[in-house]
């Protein structure tokens, strides 16, 4: 072989070695400069501000799976329900985990669950307090027949004996109205003696939602509202102890009762407030049940350079997604949010700014607990995904930038699937108004 030859084979080694160092350099820039994006795997990259849907804690990624989970004792600002008669406003202990197993199904006593509630009934405001298992009877659940039967005779009768309730306090206790659940919320009655006009709201709780329902002069109920003219018999109060906040605590309970018996005694009423011991007897099972439900799937979609921010708007207008507020969304039929697409690195989409700017993706989000249920919700998102993917030739990846198999694919479908399941079993419907209020 002469010297020439030789020097020409050294040559090309060097030259393949180079360019494979030179790959895996560029490789190795690309996984950093993601891994700096996505954050470290004990952080919530998507959601690093704190969002309101989202309960107090860091949320984890792990697997494509981002966890939002009930947060045990949180701080959280004071919130005060100011719903119309027909709107239903909605009022995580975040740890790391490994996706579970798809075949574990926790455990849920579900009579405890539905345990008929124990009222304390002042109907004196001095009188001793009297112990009265409620009874479970049949109720309206329609708005329009939440009429209490008798209620238009009870003023000629309170005006024959004055001082009188007008609503008998147990018949209230045995209501079923559609803006609580005796589950989720802890309840507390006022009838009053008079006819009253509310003429401001009551200030029930500094760290939980609650409602006030007003029964007027029809006997129909409504959420109450400060109107002049407007007058009440009596209230259904409800405070909300299960949301991403956290299950309440007995002090809030407590503050809760004292505060209505306040408001009973201004108004110059009786009241019957839920036992407290009873109540969350029914609650904290359904709070567990909630952590163990509360999880987003994430699916992150990545360039292995950069996509365009024009890209990314054009292909997901292209498939009906709207930006609002910074985020993506896909809606239904009906205009409910079911999916959204966020930045990778937390921060909003700006429309002004997409045009010029690149990003290295975005990721996709389905919460199991706001969406129909059912596996065909699960398909319709995953055919979304694989489209985006393939339209913008963006690679689907887990936080660890592993790419996504197919099994996993079948396995989270699966795991969706189960625990849709297990609120159901509860008579929670994922995408529901109860759903809507306790993962808020």
């Amino acid at each position: 072989m002469s010297d020439t030859t030789f020097y020409y084979i050294i040559g090309g080694l060097f030259a393949i070695l180079a360019v494979l160092l030179f790959n895996s350099y560029k490789e190795k820039r690309y996984r950093d400069e993601v891994r700096r994006q996505f954050g470290h795997s004990d952080q919530d990259a998507l959601l690093d501000s704190k969002r309101e849907e989202v309960r107090d804690g860091q949320g984890v990624l792990n697997g494509g799976m981002m966890y939002h989970q009930h947060a045990q004792h949180s701080e959280a600002e004071t919130v005060v329900a100011t719903e119309t008669a027909t709107d239903f406003n909605t009022a995580s202990r975040d740890e790391a985990a490994p996706v579970p197993d798809t075949d574990v199904v926790a455990a849920v006593v579900t009579p405890v669950m539905t345990a008929a509630p124990v009222f304390e009934i002042h109907e004196e405001l001095t009188a001793p307090v009297a112990e009265t298992a409620a009874v479970a009877e049949p109720a309206p659940k329609s708005i329009k027949d939440l009429a209490v039967p008798g209620i238009k005779n009870v003023l000629s009768a309170a005006a024959k004996n004055e001082g009188v309730l007008l609503l008998d306090l147990q018949d209230l206790t045995r209501m079923e109205l559609p803006w609580f659940d005796n589950r989720v919320d802890y309840m507390a009655y006022v009838s009053l003696r008079e006819p009253r006009e509310l003429h401001t709201m009551p200030r029930l709780s500094n760290r939980h939602h609650f409602r006030v329902v007003g029964c007027t002069m029809d006997g129909r109920f409504q959420l109450a509202e400060p109107i002049p003219s407007v007058y009440y018999q009596g209230f259904v109060m409800g405070l909300q102890c299960i949301s991403r906040k956290g299950l309440a605590v007995r002090e809030d309970l407590t503050q809760f009762a004292e505060q209505v018996r306040q408001f009973a005694a201004q108004m110059g009423g009786g009241v019957a407030v839920a036992n407290a011991d009873a109540f969350m007897q029914v609650a904290e099972p359904m709070d567990e049940l909630c952590v163990r439900v509360d999880q987003t799937i994430a699916i992150h979609l990545v360039s292995r350079e950069s996509v365009t921010g024009r890209e990314i708007k054009a292909a997901l207008e292209n498939l009906k997604f709207e930006l609002d507020a910074g985020i993506f969304w896909y809606r239904d039929v009906h205009g409910k949010n079911l999916f959204n697409a966020v930045n990778l690195d937390s921060t909003p989409f700006i429309a002004a700014a997409l045009d010029e700017q690149a990003y290295r993706g975005f990721s996709m989000l389905y919460d199991l607990t706001k969406v129909p249920a059912g596996e065909k919700t699960f398909n319709q998102f995953m055919d979304l995904v694989v489209k985006l993917s393939s339209n913008l030739g963006l690679d689907l990846v887990d936080d660890q930038l592993n790419e996504l198999s197919t099994q996993w694919l079948k396995d989270i479908r699966s795991y969706v699937v189960e625990r849709q399941d297990e609120m159901l079993s509860v008579d929670i419907e994922p995408g529901s108004d109860l759903a809507e209020r306790l993962f808020s």
